[in-house]
């Protein structure tokens, strides 16, 4: 076994799921301001393991925890089921009072004076949070490691290797049990990729369910997606069902509150071998292993190739560039007064000078990149959702997908571990990781699920059915 780390203990969080603690605190058998004051005291204790905080706002989450407690039993009870549970930020989020550096040593580390829209709708639901969590720098690597000698974020199911990214300062978090649930935000797998390395639940919704980033309403094809990582399926369903509440997107049907499997038998496509690699041994186990429980539940399941044209690997990866590209040439609009681009990472600028080497082919790839949810369609055709690995391998050790190693070194590392994910951001569509697997040295193994746009119901009813089958460990 690898080494790892847990922050559980006997405290008022206990091992509850985000669920659970916010029913205790309904039900006021413990307080806000208990569970805000176990969650700081994990942080703290976990923060030299993992290095997966950014920033903290301790004294500002007491004060809303006790304002919380100080309400009439009758008020408490109008609240927001999550109104008090402890959370954190992803730090490409705008939160008043805190700087959003986006992992990056080139945007300033001034303090915002407003919050945007998307931390506010997170804000409304009711969590209270107590800190920002870490990113790779603009969340453009899939391993959450600097390139200068910043500590990287710390798995905690095998510490020395790879929280993953972009949103593995969040995963680290949640796995270890320092808060439930935490932000986490997904624009080529970065919710999905680091819960498969850290053993968590991780949707990423249709487009447009959360309320879209003011920057990525500015995308030529907006790929992002925000959200949460948790431990459990019926959190993931809650926080769904809970931003609904608060944001009910125009032309999509409403989730609702998912209460379990759905009853009907589905036909599912299986798919082993990305456009860009194959899948190490034991996480092919994982995904088959995954199919026959599904088949063994009365679901169809069957192996197709990648729904996809060979060309979609060239554009995802073009487009990836052209973001590096206005990072690096429009950065002091994107990020404000203080950029400098002298301390850009290597990634970033590599990717970037990848775009100026290719940009004639731009128009064409955005064509396409915006027709990649009628190309799925096309090519899955009776199928109702798609069974896939989500990396190619269990959590690397850190150093392999570090952004300050050389370019040309880095990208076929890239390549040759992520494959699975950017369909379901070009699409639109929803997808989910489960932690369906685990390696001989106990690392996590997470599956992936997808569905057409808008069938995010579907996802999370065969996700609860999985849990139930193989309900996953927890540290």
């Amino acid at each position: 076994m690898t080494s790892q780390w847990s922050a559980f203990t006997a405290d008022a969080l206990g091992r509850d799921d985000a669920t659970a603690v916010a029913e205790r605190l309904r039900a006021g058998t413990v307080s806000c301001l208990e569970v805000t004051e176990a969650a700081i005291a994990r942080a703290r204790a976990s923060q030299s393991k993992l290095n997966a905080i950014v920033c903290s706002d301790e004294g500002r989450a007491l004060e809303r925890a006790r304002q919380i407690d100080g309400l009439p039993k009758a008020r408490r009870q109008k609240l927001p089921i999550l109104s008090g549970l402890p959370f954190f930020l992803k730090d490409n989020l705008d939160w008043v009072g805190h700087p959003t550096r986006h992992g990056s040593r080139a945007v300033s580390a001034t303090p915002k004076s407003k919050t945007d829209s998307v931390a506010q709708h997170l804000i409304d639901m009711g969590f209270n949070p107590i800190g920002k969590s870490a990113l790779p720098p603009f969340g453009f690597g899939c391993s959450t490691e600097f390139e200068d000698q910043s500590p990287p974020v710390h798995n905690p199911w095998a510490l020395g290797h790879s929280a993953g990214g972009s949103s593995g300062g969040a995963a680290a978090l949640v796995a270890a049990g320092v808060v439930p649930m935490a932000h986490a935000n997904d624009g080529g797998g970065s919710i999905r990729i680091p819960a498969a390395l850290c053993g968590l639940v991780g949707l990423k919704v249709t487009r447009g369910r959360i309320r879209v980033q003011p920057r990525a309403k500015a995308l030529p094809v907006n790929i992002i997606a925000d959200g949460v990582v948790t431990r459990s399926v019926r959190d993931t369903v809650l926080f769904v069902a809970e931003s609904e509440r608060v944001f009910l997107p125009p032309g999509l049907k409403p989730v609702g509150h998912v209460q379990g499997p759905g009853k009907r038998r589905l036909r599912i496509a299986m798919i082993l071998d990305s456009l860009y690699t194959k899948p190490c041994p034991e996480t092919r186990a994982a995904v088959e292993n995954t199919a026959n429980l599904l088949r063994s539940a009365g679901h169809q399941v069957e192996e197709v190739p990648v729904p996809a044209d060979p060309q979609f690997s060239a554009d995802f990866t073009l487009y990836w560039s052209f973001l590096a590209f206005a990072v690096e040439m429009m950065g002091p609009r994107i990020f404000g007064r203080g950029f400098d681009r002298s301390k850009l990472d290597p990634l970033t600028l590599g990717l970037s000078r990848q775009f100026k080497q290719g940009f004639w082919r731009a128009p064409m790839m955005f064509r396409r990149l915006r027709n990649t949810a009628a190309s799925l369609g096309s090519r899955l055709i009776g199928f109702e959702a798609v069974l896939s690995p989500v990396v190619a391998a269990p959590a690397p050790q850190h150093g392999w997908l570090n952004p300050g190693v050389s370019f040309d070194l880095l990208m076929p590392r890239l390549a040759s571990y992520v494959g699975w994910t950017p369909l379901a951001n070009a699409s639109g569509g929803p997808a989910i990781s489960l932690p369906m697997g685990r390696a001989k040295d106990g690392r996590p193994i997470g599956v992936q699920l997808s569905a057409p746009l808008a069938e995010d119901a579907r996802l999370i009813e065969l996700a609860y059915e999985l849990e139930a089958l193989a309900p996953w460990p927890q540290l």
